[in-house]
């Protein structure tokens, strides 16, 4: 018992500290369509957000989802998934649902084709000032991952 309530304590904590959201209006939201990503012309500029696009980081843009917001992007055709940040708007083109950063394409194999089928489903709305790298993916594909983790 001991045990589970630590395990429970420390998943909560972990849960806050990247801005897992219970209540998200949304939260049960998935779309289907063409995923794209950014050229290598664009990191260093700002996002809609105001922060740097920087390619290495696991971002993406999207016309409507909030800034903040955190969302599961699977590529439909290989099974292959990553969780992203909302940072910015767009894409642009007709027929297109998100845009991806360098970082995100790479993690579903999205680099060599340019443009997959995919699903996104909104995990919360997470913290504006807060991209998801290498390190703390992981951990949180991990949290999303579990059945009754809570």
């Amino acid at each position: 018992m001991k045990h589970h309530t630590a395990l429970l304590t420390f998943g909560l904590i972990i849960a806050m500290a990247i801005g897992f959201s219970f209540t998200h209006p949304a939260a049960d939201h998935a779309s289907v369509g063409i995923a794209t990503y950014y050229s290598d012309v664009f990191h260093g500029k700002k996002t809609a957000s105001g922060e740097v696009y920087e390619k290495e980081k696991l971002t993406a843009a999207h016309r409507t989802l909030p800034i903040g917001t955190r969302i599961k992007v699977s590529r439909l055709d290989n099974g292959r998934a990553v969780v992203v940040r909302i940072n910015d708007r767009g894409p642009f083109v007709k027929n297109r649902i998100i845009d991806l950063s360098y970082a995100a394409a790479k993690k579903i194999g999205l680099v060599g084709t340019g443009v997959a089928k995919v699903k996104l489903e909104i995990i919360g709305p997470g913290n504006p000032g807060v991209s998801l790298t290498e390190e703390n993916l992981q951990e949180l594909m991990d949290i999303v991952n579990q059945e009754n983790w809570w």
